[in-house]
């Protein structure tokens, strides 16, 4: 018979009639036969081709690299359309292969899919955050939430939607495609770009260039690990780029140097602050022009020679730590079929100050008469009825443009001066504020226990419960990084923040590892633990002292990281001694 799939256009309608799911068992289990009989057919000399994964013996490879290798995870719609049929979740082979389309099962946390975008840049428009509204609302938790990704995810989605929800992201010109598991993940960018007076470099053309070159090359699917990239318009608001496997910051050389004068890309190499690592200037300069080319090569190189045995192992730092930065740039000149232009990092010119709360508040843009907006999104939880304010303050009071940011906020720009307080007024009337306390504007937070199975802690409900506390007890707090995190994985980078918190049980509660003294760009240093297990409840108590110290000891303008990094560990300590505090 002729199956009448309405999941390729709008999802599964009704569901599958007891013959069509009978036909699709039939058809996903001949698959599976042909798949193991081709197996066992296979002859001496095709097993010696298919012996190895890049070089990788196959019976050495992970599991994860076996399950990649065994089926690709891109060739999997007819597994989509068979599991979103029956409403079951996926197997674990295919959980993770899942994961390249951008769905999550995240049980036991919530027996659910969670989808994550690609928004290259962060940057949207307001008839994708209405469509991405009406898709959390009719099948999700009623909400989006913004990543430290610049990205976008939605949960609480049944399997049954699944195609559903993959073809509303096609219709709305976005995508979910390789944006989890072993992928490169959300193109950052600097949220101001082409709209701050002080950057050298609009770099929003180039997140989003690159994002066209991956979505378009398969080699691009087949890396050890997840990858991220980052670009920086060398502006008064950062990207954070240093945290990122590749950065790429822009600078400005001047006349009677050794290269040419213009503006350029410092290239940063290797960040993965989960394993206390910063990326790191590698002395190479590299024309806005050649950007994308360079990236590609750098993950082709890492794609064909990153380590598929150990997933410990596996990103880029550990490539380069086992190569040396040198060798890896050779291998990249290689790719390019060009040299890559070396050049000391004095040859530049010193970046300007960061503006660390550029992220909120109104401000004006290069463009004469025309503002935007910081809107403060606590923790990223935006529900449904505020994304449509959202959406239709961007549409009327400026040009349908929205972009989102690495603090889990968005921007919304290109708003004119005489239509700025009616704009205001409607995000106000909605609940949305683009002003916040020192804590709270720089407040991040990973999932948390209720939408991770990693999670020790209820990472966001602490965290907004934290900082709106400290600002109401320190109206006058200068700036202070507050990064939230449930596990090791520190998807909210805990280690970068001026205070850090890592969720951990104590005497079998919720409560958090406390770290102090991070900090990214002009104030890059990795946090060190201050105490090493406290419960959440005594937790506002040990910071209250801290930061009451802090302000009566500090020197004029300094900043908590800064503070924190002349003290030693026990003066510290002993600023925030409090009852509650335990060993981990």
């Amino acid at each position: 018979m002729e199956l009448q799939f309405d999941s390729v256009t709008s999802g599964v309608i009704g569901g599958f009639t007891p013959v069509q799911k009978e036909y699709l068992h039939g058809l996903l289990n001949g698959a599976a036969t042909r798949m193991q009989a081709a197996g066992a057919a296979t002859t001496e000399a095709e097993s010696l081709d298919a012996a190895t994964v890049h070089g990788t013996p196959v019976d050495e490879l992970c599991r994860e690299e076996l399950w990649k290798h065994e089926e690709d995870p891109l060739e999997i719609w007819q597994k989509l359309v068979a599991y979103a049929a029956e409403n079951r979740a996926p197997e674990a082979a295919d959980l993770f292969r899942f994961k390249y389309q951008g769905l999550f099962y995240v049980a036991p946390a919530q027996d659910s899919f969670m989808v994550r975008l690609r928004v290259p840049g962060g940057l949207m428009t307001a008839h994708q955050m209405r469509g991405l509204a009406e898709m959390a609302e009719e099948w999700g938790a009623g909400r989006a939430d913004l990543t430290t990704r610049a990205n976008v995810q939605v949960r609480e989605l049944e399997p049954k939607n699944i195609l559903r929800v993959l073809k509303k992201l096609e219709r709305l010109g976005l995508t979910s495609r390789g944006s989890g598991a072993d992928n490169i993940r959300n193109i950052t960018a600097t949220p101001t770009s082409g709209l701050d007076p002080n950057e050298l470099l609009d770099v929003m053309p180039l997140a989003e260039a690159l994002q066209d070159a991956i979505l378009h090359t398969r080699q691009m699917y087949d890396l050890p690990r997840k990858f991220n990239v980052a670009f920086d318009s060398g502006g008064r608001i950062s990207a954070v780029a240093d945290t990122n496997d590749i950065g790429f910051v822009a600078v400005r050389v001047t006349a009677g140097r050794s290269v040419p004068e213009g503006v350029y890309f410092r290239l940063l190499l290797c960040g993965i602050t989960g394993h206390r690592q910063f990326a790191e200037d590698c002395g190479v300069l590299v024309k806005p022009e050649q950007a994308v080319a360079v990236a590609m090569a750098m993950i082709r190189v890492y794609s064909e020679h990153g380590d598929r045995t150990d997933r410990r192992k596996a990103r880029l730092k550990y490539l380069v730590d086992r190569w040396g930065t040198e060798r890896f740039l050779d291998e990249t000149e290689s790719q390019l079929g060009w040299p890559l232009l070396r050049a000391d990092l004095a040859e530049c010119t010193p970046r300007g100050a960061i503006d660390r709360a550029g992220h909120l508040g109104v401000h004006a843009q290069r463009q004469a008469g025309l503002h935007y907006v910081g809107v403060c999104v606590p923790v990223g939880r935006l529900p449904v009825e505020q994304m449509r304010t959202v959406a239709n303050v961007a549409e009327q009071y400026g040009s349908g443009e929205i972009r989102l940011t690495v603090w889990q906020n968005l921007l919304i720009p290109h708003i004119a001066t005489e239509r700025l307080d009616a704009a205001l007024e409607a995000l106000q009337d909605a609940g949305l504020k683009w002003h916040a306390g020192a804590v709270m504007r720089g407040t991040v937070a990973c999932t948390g226990n209720r939408g991770c199975r990693y999670a020790a802690t209820d990472t966001k409900a602490h965290a907004v419960a934290l900082a709106t506390h400290l600002d109401e007890r320190f109206p006058m707090l200068p700036p202070v990084n507050l990064h939230v995190t449930g596990c090791t994985h520190s998807c909210a980078q805990h280690y970068v923040g001026d205070i850090g918190l890592l969720g951990a049980k104590v005497n079998g509660a919720e409560g958090y590892q406390v770290l102090i003294g991070g900090g990214s760009d002009e104030q890059q240093g990795l946090a060190r633990e201050l105490i090493p297990a406290i419960a959440v409840d005594a937790l506002p108590a040990a910071l209250e002292r801290l930061l009451a110290a802090y302000l009566e000891r500090r020197r004029e303008g300094e900043a908590l990281a800064e503070f924190s990094r002349r003290h030693t560990s026990e003066e510290l300590k002993a600023l925030c001694a409090q009852e509650g505090c335990e060993t981990l």
